[in-house]
């Protein structure tokens, strides 16, 4: 597939100032000139193709086993439409209200709050359940490594369910997938809460994560429907904060409310269930559908009901799927993308290090705030307020960097270049190491060293954390555009499993290492996949040209 080929097949009306015309050639950002019918003529076949490439149409196997059914009552079969583009409807030009990037501001920021507040309901939930762990195992008389598997098993819920949930969401649309799944994910929260057994506990916490993950893929995509590249950086930064942010909290909150003896450790859980039950309601009636060509399956559903023409279609229609093609085809999709990519999986990597390392520190803190300095329950998870205060200055120095992302894609004549987004991780590469080694090697001394030497090295190390995260989404949203949702469930398939894994070695590790070996040892491996960003910067565009998912739009 050669360049234009790929920047045609998946760019969307409002931002075709990445590619050329696929109808003659001209690039339209400079000037091009097309008639209005070759207009036309683009805007279906670009569509089109966005429809054939989420289906995977060139896949398709037609059963010719067996013959076509009648007609039925004696009738013959109809003649073919005698002009199927004539029947295709089409966003109407760059400036169409309906299309996402063109609604008001208001709307846009209306959406981003209703679906990240769904996606800080998912992060939130992961981590407050943390707090019940000591509780559980005195309950049911078993090790605190069984019962931390509620933790384990609700992330790696987030390994399993992205990769259902991301194709469905580019076949049937972003809301339907967010609603199905945040019902799932309230009555699931709720089980654990009234849950007697523990078998039924790791269960439900099991199934609460993996359905309950739409929003870690399907936010971020959504994100990529309703902004153009020049915005869509700010507005990942949202998404990032929610994911990370949440776990964090979550601690100090679920601390207090099992030491509540009034409360107990299944309030934990309940606390979850009702704020997922007020997104599923918001999510119900305010929030609207962002996918290009599900809306324009709408729209053309809308114009058949008013004028009785029945030939009058959406160009994502023209494709029907089985559910066996669905999951050949479409699911397996996140899973070859990883294994496939090198530039998807060697990001992931690091994202997946990273994003380990987030809940290694709801074990490694305890371990040096609870038992090192002695802090009663609440007050030892107060210092997670370093890393989010990290993270608040790690989004805001996204935010800053993102003016030097447009100056340099205004600068390359409106054109993407993927590898620009990267410069803010190599920022974020050297933080996150710095706050890592301060932490481990101040906190391992608690008797000689104050406990707030520690907790500020939170700064850094959740500085770190954002900086790394939110340009390697960008990076992977602009590589892979239409495709992001499934670039995007790769990547949270396996970042999952390490955030699931990396508590279960914790306590371990730093009992028995010591907190300040342990942090040279994850300092080290944090310093050597500072590689992955410099090597894409170099050689990023060349790996994007070879590649059958990615799309060159420089």
């Amino acid at each position: 597939m050669s360049d234009s080929e790929k920047g045609s097949d998946l760019i969307p009306e409002p931002i075709q100032a990445y590619t050329k015309a696929s109808t003659g050639g001209e690039d339209l950002e400079n000037g091009g000139d097309m008639s209005d019918d070759r207009t036309i003529e683009s805007k279906e076949n670009f569509t089109r193709k966005i429809s054939s490439k989420l289906t995977d149409a060139e896949n398709f196997r037609i059963d010719t086993s067996k013959p076509i059914p009648p007609m039925g009552d004696n009738k013959e079969f109809p003649p073919m439409l005698p002009d199927i583009a004539a029947y295709s409807v089409a966003f109407d030009g760059k400036d169409d209200p309906i299309h996402p990037q063109n609604w008001p501001f208001y709307k846009k920021l209306g959406q981003c709050a209703i679906i990240g507040f769904n996606t800080f309901c998912v992060s939130f939930g992961s981590a407050v359940f943390a707090e019940a762990i000591l509780p559980l195992a005195a309950k049911y008389h078993v090790s605190y490594v069984v019962t931390t598997l509620s933790v384990t098993l609700y992330v790696f819920g987030f390994a399993t369910g992205p990769i259902v949930w991301a194709p469905l969401s580019e076949l049937y649309g972003r809301r339907p997938v967010l609603i199905l799944s945040s019902l799932s994910f309230c009555c699931f929260n709720f089980a654990v809460a009234v849950s007697d057994r523990l078998e039924s506990i790791l269960i439900c916490r099991f199934f609460a994560g993996c359905l309950g993950a739409a929003p870690l893929v399907v936010v971020p995509a959504s994100f990529a429907d309703m902004f153009g590249n020049e915005t869509r950086g700010t507005a990942i930064v949202i998404f990032t904060m929610a994911v990370f942010v949440g776990p964090l909290v979550a601690p100090f909150i679920g601390a207090f409310i099992v030491a509540n003896h009034s409360l107990g450790w299944r309030w934990t859980e309940f606390l979850v269930g009702i704020l997922s039950a007020a997104s599923f309601v918001t999510i119900i009636f305010l929030e609207v559908e962002t996918h290009h060509p599900i809306i324009l399956v709408h729209k053309a559903r809308d114009i058949r009901r008013r004028t009785g023409n029945w030939g009058i279609h959406a160009p994502h229609d023209e494709f029907s799927l089985t559910m066996r093609e669905i999951c050949e085809n479409n699911i397996a999709r996140p899973l070859k993308m990883l294994f496939l990519e090198p530039i998807l999986f060697c990001l992931t990597i690091y994202n997946s290090f990273i994003y380990g390392m987030v809940y290694l520190f709801l074990s490694a803190y305890p371990i040096v705030f609870a038992r090192g300095y002695g802090m009663k329950p609440g007050v030892a998870e107060l210092p997670y307020f370093g890393l989010v205060i990290g993270q608040i200055f790690g989004g805001i120095f996204c935010i800053y960097c993102e003016k030097g992302y447009n100056k340099k894609m205004r600068a390359s004549g409106g054109k993407i270049i993927p590898e620009n987004r990267l410069p803010p991780m190599l920022v974020g590469g050297i933080a996150f190491p710095i706050g890592l080694l301060w932490f481990c090697w101040t906190g391992n001394y608690h008797r000689t060293v104050h406990w707030i030497v520690p907790t500020v090295s939170g700064l850094f190390t959740g500085f770190g954390l954002i900086s790394i995260f939110v340009p390697s989404l960008n990076y992977i949203i602009d590589t892979y555009l239409f495709l992001a949702a499934s670039a995007l469930a790769g990547n949270t398939f396996l970042r999952s499993i390490f955030g699931g894994v990396f508590p279960l070695f914790a306590t371990f590790m730093f009992t028995k290492m010591g907190t300040n070996w342990a942090g040279l040892l994850l300092g080290l491996f944090s310093v050597l996949l500072i590689l992955c960003p410099l090597s894409f910067m170099k050689w990023g565009k060349k790996l994007r040209q070879k590649s059958s998912y990615a799309f060159d739009l420089s």
